[in-house]
């Protein structure tokens, strides 16, 4: 029997927990290292000295950290996104890397429309008024008639449309990847980028971070919303300007945003948009719900014990490497 050494760095994942029992059952040796805010190549080089695989989750898996790494036999990431990690060159180096689609779809979709929600009724201001003892009552707008964007219409995006169908709500889309079978289902209509960021009522975005999608909503795309529109992200901070955002946002040329992720996390102290009337800020905690660790830490093993035992991970994203 193998004798691997895995290192867990997802916050929620414990010694004694779930995750670890299993792990251990199978004979290895399980480290914990929590990803608490930001760690360096080097830092992080260190830690995996004489590791055979991870279970991490916004590590950065550089090619310098995975050259350091030559025990290393697979990432497996408690979440969906994997920007941090250099796919490429982990399947250059015939290192398995792994994700959990799907696991958080409820509860990022739910935290998505808290946000809308919070947007369209009001609610930080309203509540501030009943904290402070008055009764002035700040005005929202419905949902019902009003037109949603959705920027990507991958697992979560059609998530959120569903429930945008249900609040009557038009549901316009743009994405690379066009399933029309689930548009003409739910009554979306896919049009291009600018066509969705001008009709739009609410912008939400659902993709993921990459070379092409990175600040995708930058100044001159901010300019095509609505004054009385409101930008929501709850998928990645980097496909949004912040320098741009910020501008808008003082400059009232959209009325709101809502923002779950940022650029540099965790927030900095001193951020401007900490300053702002018209924005909701979250701590990356769209999908960060019980149920959706529990599944996320579930998958997250079964893929790297399948991938140690020499069977395909279900959750895969380099399966070129098993062909190897």
């Amino acid at each position: 029997m193998n004798n691997y050494r895995i290192l867990i760095t997802s916050i929620f994942l414990h010694p004694g927990g779930e995750v670890d029992r299993r792990l251990r059952a199978e004979g290895w040796e399980t480290i914990y290292k929590p990803f608490l805010t930001s760690r360096g190549e080097d830092e992080l080089i260190d830690i995996l000295r004489g590791v055979d695989g991870v279970i991490v989750s916004s590590d950065p898996f550089t090619a310098r950290v995975l050259d350091a790494s030559p025990q290393m036999k697979v990432i497996s990431r408690t979440g969906v996104g994997y920007d941090a990690i250099d796919v490429k060159a982990a399947t250059a180096r015939g290192i398995i890397v792994c994700n959990t689609p799907g696991v958080n779809r409820h509860a990022v979709t739910e935290w998505t429309f808290a946000l809308l929600l919070s947007c369209s009724r009001k609610l930080k201001e309203n509540q501030a008024e009943a904290r402070r003892g008055g009764w002035t009552r700040h005005e929202g707008i419905d949902l019902a008639g009003k037109t949603l964007g959705l920027v990507g219409l991958g697992t979560i995006g059609k998530e959120v449309a569903q429930r945008a169908s249900a609040f009557e709500m038009r549901i316009l889309a743009c994405d690379v990847i066009r399933d029309t079978q689930f548009a003409e289902a739910h009554h979306v209509a896919f049009v291009p980028l600018e066509e969705l960021l001008r009709e739009s009522d609410f912008v939400s975005l659902h993709t993921f971070l990459s070379d092409k999608t990175r600040h995708l909503i930058n100044a001159e795309r901010l300019s095509l919303m609505k004054p009385t529109a409101f930008l929501i992200n709850t998928a990645r901070g980097g496909i949004v300007d912040t320098e741009a955002l910020c501008r808008a946002l003082t400059e009232k040329r959209i009325a709101g945003a809502a923002l779950d992720v940022f650029e540099g996390e965790p927030l900095r102290a001193d951020s401007p948009l900490r300053a702002l009337e018209n924005i909701y800020l979250s701590p990356h905690v769209a999908g960060a719900t019980a149920d959706a660790r529990r599944l996320s830490g579930a998958m997250a093993a079964e893929n790297l014990i399948c991938a140690l035992k020499g069977e395909r991970p279900p959750g895969i994203l380099n399966p070129d490497v098993l062909a190897r």
